[in-house]
């Protein structure tokens, strides 16, 4: 019996984790995406200029 919840429980982490590290992988992309709308906006906007779009 012990087992056997031993299992569940194992089974139930691995799938909580495959489903955390799919949804961090969607957000990497989100945000990846955006961080490139924003460096090839500011490059347009920046008229030839070397300038930075981040702050850091």
């Amino acid at each position: 019996m012990l087992a056997m919840l031993l299992v569940l429980l194992l089974i139930l982490i691995l799938f909580g984790a495959g489903f955390a590290v799919k949804v961090l992988w969607w957000i990497a992309l989100a945000v990846l995406v955006l961080w490139l709308i924003g460096f090839i906006a500011r490059g347009a906007e920046s008229g030839g200029r070397r300038s930075r779009w981040y702050r850091w």
